[in-house]
């Protein structure tokens, strides 16, 4: 059975799986004015290549469990940019050397942009 959540709610909870699995500077970006190739994108990064695919195995843990399933995955093996399309979210986890280098936030800087911070659980966040 598949639930159906608001592309808003399912952002906020793969941001708060990646902070669980002890994600660095999550972002959420609202792409809808922007782009038309999705709703919003979940940008977060990590120091190691074995935290990255733990965060992504995390995330499909956690969405798995509300019975959404993903679209797409790649770069998993590599763990250097991990990409998960769940249609009108797009997760990036990004190892942190590459996050800098492609620098999405930048490259899509019209869209608003949240950074979601350690009290992700308790709803709080702070927009930047």
């Amino acid at each position: 059975m598949r639930i159906n959540i608001k592309a808003t709610e399912k952002a906020k909870r793969i941001s708060a799986a990646a902070l669980d699995y002890k994600a660095e500077d999550v972002v959420i970006m609202d792409m809808r004015a922007v782009s038309n190739i999705t709703d919003f994108f979940v940008i977060s990064s990590a120091s190691s290549t074995r935290r990255v695919q733990a965060i992504a195995d995390g995330i499909e843990e956690a969405l798995k469990n509300d019975a959404l399933k993903k679209a797409h995955i790649e770069g998993k093996k590599e763990a250097l940019w991990v990409l998960i399309d769940y249609g009108d979210v797009i997760v990036h986890i990004f190892h942190s050397k590459m996050r800098e280098f492609y620098n999405l936030e930048r490259l899509w800087h019209d869209a608003p942009k949240e950074r979601i911070s350690l009290q992700c659980t308790s709803h709080k966040s702070k927009k930047i």
